[in-house]
């Protein structure tokens, strides 16, 4: 019996869940955003303003979506003082439906950055809840996390090598539906941000989270280096956001993932050309296809066996770009005949 991983209904859309505008420190009106990301054929942005929830559902058409949210952060030492040399945790939330207009998790007055101040007047904050205070703390970010997904938000934590956290810290981080294992900016600013090794760590340590590729763009030159390739019936807001809790989805810097389906003991993945298909097993054990005479491969079979923790593929390209699958449980895919 043959079984999709990632849906063989529905279409692809092309999205960029982590964005900046200029109402905080983004160089970008959403309008434009919006305009460049459909010149790089993008369907969806999520806009992600420093602290700021406000919504932009005025942006979307039958061609757009608009997903709202922000990025929350928190500062070992606080931000105005420049330091760099201290630990950092950014993580973007985004709203399930488009009628969630008041975050969780913020503060009336602190903690905000460059034009996002002036600009707090724009989020309708809810006059019955207390402001939260932040601390550099696990359980300071466990709580925020907990509220957020709660509230029924999607959570991502951003950039980690750029955060300057520890495996000890962001392994006690809780209810994290995603990471950042791409992200254009600071990898564009020379930071090691293509994060496998970070998504190793999550898997073997029993965290259940999806990986995501992402621009966190505030400039021009950082619009289409990482994206995501959401599996949905329609581009609908509640539709796209319930594909991307159920993790239809893969990630992005250059290669397409045309299909992935296991059947019996076999998982099969089609790709545009690629230099090389990789499966990664959650221990040592890891198979590889590649043309021996360098031409391109555009589909690889794997066997798996019980003794497999987990499988996720990485498709990567001439130009040494990569495309990530989510992983898939050893447990789960017994369940389809394994």
């Amino acid at each position: 019996m043959k079984k999709f991983l990632i849906s063989e209904k529905g279409n692809f859309y092309k999205a960029n869940l982590h964005c900046h505008t200029d109402l905080s420190d983004g160089d970008f009106t959403p309008e434009q955003v919006k305009e460049l990301y459909k010149k790089k054929g993008y369907s969806i942005v999520a806009y992600t303003d420093h602290s700021l929830f406000i919504t932009h559902n005025d942006l979307t058409d039958e061609n757009f979506l608009a997903i709202n949210g922000f990025e929350w952060e928190i500062y070992e030492e606080p931000y105005f003082k420049g330091k760099r040399d201290t630990r950092v945790m950014h993580a973007c939330v985004l709203a399930s439906s488009p009628e969630m207009t008041t975050p969780v998790g913020y503060h009336r007055e602190k903690y905000y950055i460059q034009n996002n101040y002036e600009n707090r007047t724009l989020v309708k904050f809810d006059p019955s809840v207390p402001d939260f205070e932040r601390e550099y703390s696990i359980k300071c970010v466990n709580d925020f996390f907990k509220k957020a997904k709660d509230a029924g938000f999607f959570i991502t934590y951003n950039h980690p090598t750029w955060n300057g956290e520890t495996y000890e810290t962001y392994m006690a981080y809780e209810n994290m539906h995603a990471f950042e294992i791409f992200n254009t900016g600071c990898y564009n600013g020379g930071y090691d941000e293509y994060n496998p090794r970070v998504f190793d760590d999550f898997l073997r340590g029993g965290k259940n989270i999806y990986c995501i590729a992402a621009d966190d763009m505030h400039h021009n030159d950082e619009v289409g280096g990482g994206f995501v390739m959401i599996k949905a019936d329609k581009l609908e807001y509640r539709t796209v956001m319930k594909a991307l809790f159920d993790g239809q989805f893969y990630s992005s810097t250059g290669p397409l993932i045309e299909e992935l389906y296991i059947e019996d003991d076999m998982i099969t993945i089609k790709t545009s050309p690629a230099k090389q298909i990789i499966m990664n097993c959650g221990t040592r054990r890891l198979k590889s296809v590649k043309n021996k005479n360098g031409s391109p491969v555009t589909k690889a079979q794997f066997k798996i066996f019980p003794y497999d923790k987990y499988v996720r593929f990485t498709v990567r390209d001439f130009n040494g770009n990569n495309a990530n699958t989510n992983a898939y449980s050893i447990d789960t895919l017994l369940k389809y005949g394994v």
